[in-house]
């Protein structure tokens, strides 16, 4: 399976989150914009005599159900009640495999920074980084150079179209992995705990990148055979 089959694994996985609420809540739009660059449906529905809550679901399954004010909280970025806490994280948890549509390029390195922080964190395992080209990695190589001086095993991917210095203890595989010209990734094996394992895997598209990140083991595994397997064929 190469890095691209990977993400048609995730690609049209679109999810639904019904919020039943009383008829023209602010809270409906603010969702869909908030979630305007996942492929997260919401739709609206009245709650009648119920309590305000939402119900997330794919295809038709239930996943799970959260309560309106943790969706306000989510919105709005005020605090949350532990009780809201444990809500958002269920729902955050059935989201991290949902595709996400029109990243800009400044939404995609604050996704990169997080796999890279939580690595850095770690400061063992692997991690994987995919700049398209060279030329991409010259303003990220002092956080990669920072990255490689722990015990990190760092490797980069990218067309060789510039002659940017490589840090000592960062392994540079050029155009190694097919399509790297269009492919953005960053991937942590997560070290001896699973449990920080993630990926950000993306597709550069003429209005943004359109792909995916993740916290779920098992895709991240698919993305490290990707690799492994693209290196060796190389």
């Amino acid at each position: 399976m190469s890095l691209r089959e990977v993400l048609e694994t995730v690609r049209g996985r679109e999810k639904t989150l019904t919020v039943y609420t009383e008829p023209g809540t602010r809270v409906v739009p603010e969702l869909r914009e908030y979630f305007a660059s996942q492929n997260v449906a919401i739709e609206e529905a009245d709650a009648g005599s119920d309590p305000e809550h939402a119900v997330l679901s794919d295809d038709g399954e239930f996943l799970t159900a959260v309560g309106i004010d943790a969706l306000r909280s989510l919105t709005d970025g005020s605090l949350r009640s532990v009780g809201e806490s444990a809500a958002y994280g269920r729902l955050l948890s059935h989201l991290d495999r949902t595709t996400f549509t029109s990243y800009n390029h400044r939404q995609m390195l604050q996704a990169s920074r997080e796999i890279e922080d939580r690595a850095w964190r770690t400061g063992e395992g692997r991690l994987y980084a995919g700049f398209q080209r060279l030329s991409n990695f010259a303003a990220e190589r002092p956080t990669y150079e920072r990255l490689a001086g722990t015990g990190l095993d760092v490797h980069v991917y990218g067309l060789p179209d510039a002659t940017t210095g490589v840090p000592d203890g960062v392994t540079f595989h050029g155009s190694a992995i097919p399509d790297v010209a269009s492919l953005w990734f960053v991937v942590f094996d997560g070290g001896d705990d699973p449990r920080q394992a993630c990926a950000l895997l993306a597709e550069e598209r003429e209005n943004g990148f359109y792909g995916f990140w993740t916290y779920d083991t098992e895709l991240v595994d698919d993305a490290l055979d990707a690799l492994g397997a693209a290196q060796r064929s190389a």
